[in-house]
């Protein structure tokens, strides 16, 4: 233990100390006098109570007590605190060597006899060693949040009441999640709710999504989920069809262009189609298929047939989409 205390000596401490108890004492004394006093002048009354029948009242509650502290030069709300408390202790509970703020605490315990054994009961004091009533040990039995926070939970309650604002809140979070160590503290479930939740806004999400793809391993493991690979070649698909488009925009013939390949593109696939079973079907005379083996053969024309249907549809009806039912025919649903 250190010999000092500030600027004093450890034993001049401790005699200020007991100076300041008594200071502490005659003010508690002097605060539940004046509580007295303004009681006497207006007591506590029920809720919507007022005066008894037969009495002139000629000042509301507020206005007698305003004019008392008016008359002693102190504030209207300081009156109130010493009425109510007062009100709440009487004389023969007002417990000496504990101060009137700690009795100003302990005074919203809703029940008296909680209240009167309360105070009796002080909290230990681990920096004195001994049991004692400080504002917080006060404030901790009340369930008020305290001035220096101890444990995990009053940490955390004090640290939700200074972020309230929400200027404060963003700042806040944005010095946390740039700690490495307490990010990777938090469950792997909390993280990904976090990630979602500020990535929310589609720019943001996108500069993110871009990032973490460029990282291999995660585009690896990314692309190993069917609708995640499905929803990217569809969104690169869309992109091709967009640059394309813009390009037919600036430059008319290539429509043209496209258009003439695309068409002899389709009449080769179908001639090529219709060459190879040409060429296939009669080498297969005198040979024996398994009915697993004609099944497959059956659904691969189904396939077929079903792609042809859509193609003369497409052709006919001038709707080109790449919809649901071309998706499940090339899934093999």
């Amino acid at each position: 233990m250190s010999d000092r205390v500030g600027n004093v000596s450890r034993t001049r401490y401790e005699q200020l100390v007991a100076e300041a108890r008594e200071l502490v004492a005659q003010v508690a004394k002097a605060q539940f006098g004046l509580g007295d006093k303004a009681l006497e002048i207006e007591p506590m009354r029920p809720v919507g109570g007022s005066m008894a029948k037969g009495t002139e009242e000629l000042f509301t509650v507020e206005e007698s007590l305003q004019m008392f502290a008016d008359d002693i030069g102190v504030a209207l709300s300081t009156v109130m605190d010493w009425r109510w408390v007062s009100s709440r202790w009487p004389a023969g509970k007002r417990k000496d060597g504990v101060s009137w703020t700690v009795h100003k605490i302990l005074a919203s315990i809703p029940e008296e006899a909680e209240r009167w054994v309360a105070i009796e009961d002080a909290p230990f004091n681990s920096r004195s060693g001994k049991r004692q009533w400080t504002t917080d040990g006060a404030k901790r039995l009340v369930g008020q949040q305290v001035d220096r926070p101890v444990t995990v939970e009053e940490k955390v309650r004090a640290v939700r009441d200074l972020t309230r604002d929400d200027e404060v809140a963003v700042k806040v979070t944005a010095s946390l999640l740039s700690r490495p160590e307490t990010a990777s503290a938090l469950p792997a479930a909390d993280r990904v709710r976090v990630v979602k939740e500020l990535t929310r806004d589609d720019e943001v999400a996108t500069h993110v999504t871009s990032e973490l793809l460029q990282r291999p391993r995660v585009a690896r493991q990314t692309m190993r989920n069917d609708d995640t690979r499905f929803t990217v070649n569809r969104a690169q698909f869309d992109n091709s069809e967009e640059t394309r488009e813009k390009i037919r925009d600036r430059v008319p013939a290539v429509r043209q262009i496209e258009h003439t390949i695309e068409y002899l593109d389709l009449v080769g696939s179908c001639h090529q189609y219709v060459a190879t079973l040409g060429r296939l079907v009669p080498r297969m005379r005198d040979q024996e298929f398994t009915e697993d083996e004609r099944e497959t053969i059956r659904r691969g024309i189904a396939k077929v047939r079903g792609a042809a249907d859509w193609l003369e549809a497409a052709i006919d009806s001038g709707q080109f989409t790449l919809d649901e039912q071309l998706a499940q025919l090339l899934k093999g649903e």
